[in-house]
């Protein structure tokens, strides 16, 4: 595998596999406890231990704000009473996941910075210092405000890895800008043992970075593949399980670059619909993993129910 460090950039600012749902894992690494509780959720890909944490939820009542602009009220309307939603509420969950591969714990993204994080973790068995990797996928606030805790580094004891153009981007704003702001209070004083990935580049073997551009410019997702069993860690690519599967196209309000980012999602549902791949999406509701399917001409998230249980 290959890290490119560019220090520039820290301090100047696959073939789909059969999928067989009867593999358990081998607990190699000894550190987590599969969970099955409204914090935690253990599942099995091969010989991987993959969690989510549900770092917080919360209910949106502006979501024909967020998710209309690009479409009529009345479609609007008809595709929210076809899905049984109301056009204007939209609950969102908060969930970074924990991928134990028998040797490396690796962390996906790390919440609000309410402390969900580490409760979740405590879920189990397992606490900050012991985690090995912590991966951003990209660097909104939700992600990356669990990076400190008190002032103090939450994860002391990792190494991390997100993608040069992410950082880049976010470290040329000042501290007034919300973003920008906290990326130099969380991210920047993390930068000397942070790695920067490039689309195709390993974080561990099993673990691929895949370029997903649109939500921001280094939003990276990440598939993950142990014995012939895959799984799509989808971050932000698609941020609700019916608007943005339904109608990848439609524009929505918290992606940079709203033409790009349709582009992205449209390409990855397609492609997880075509090799029945399954996924987690990071605001998806919990648990967050679920299967995609083709619907008219979008698409369906299928939530999972027992399909990869410890």
């Amino acid at each position: 595998m290959s890290f490119k460090f560019s220090r520039r950039a820290a301090l100047g600012a696959a073939a789909a596999l059969p999928l067989s749902l009867t593999a358990r894992p081998l607990l190699a690494k000894g550190s987590v406890t599969p969970a099955n509780s409204t914090k935690a959720r253990s599942f099995a890909i091969g010989k991987f231990v993959v969690t989510t944490l549900l770092d917080g939820s919360v209910l949106r009542e502006d979501a024909r704000q967020i998710f209309s602009e690009s479409t009529t009220e009345e479609e609007f309307n008809a595709v929210s009473a076809a899905n049984f939603i109301s056009p204007e509420q939209a609950q969102f969950y908060f969930t970074p996941t924990l991928v134990d591969t028998g040797a490396e714990l690796v962390l996906f993204d790390t919440g609000l910075g309410n402390g969900g994080i580490q409760a979740g973790l405590a879920e189990v068995g397992v606490t900050p210092d012991q985690i090995d990797v912590v991966v951003i996928t990209h660097m909104h606030p939700d992600h990356i405000g669990g990076l400190m805790s008190n002032g103090a580094v939450t994860f002391p004891n990792a190494r991390y890895v997100t993608a040069a153009a992410e950082y880049d981007f976010w470290s040329g704003f000042d501290e007034t800008h919300r973003v920008g702001g906290l990326v130099k209070k969380n991210v920047t004083p993390l930068a000397e043992k942070t790695t920067f990935i490039k689309d195709g580049e390993a974080v561990v073997s099993g673990i691929t970075a895949i370029s997903a551009a649109g939500h921001t410019p280094g939003h990276t997702i990440y598939m993950l593949e142990s014995d012939g069993q895959q799984l799509l860690l989808t971050a932000d690519m698609a941020n609700h399980y019916v608007w943005a599967f339904q109608n990848p196209e439609w524009s929505i309000v918290f992606d940079g670059d709203k033409e790009q980012a349709a582009k992205t999602r449209r390409k990855n549902l397609d492609m997880l619909a075509t090799d029945k791949i399954p996924m987690i999406g990071y605001h998806m509701p919990f648990p967050g993993m679920g299967f995609v399917e083709t619907r008219g001409s979008g698409f369906r998230f299928v939530p999972v129910s027992y399909q990869f249980s410890l």
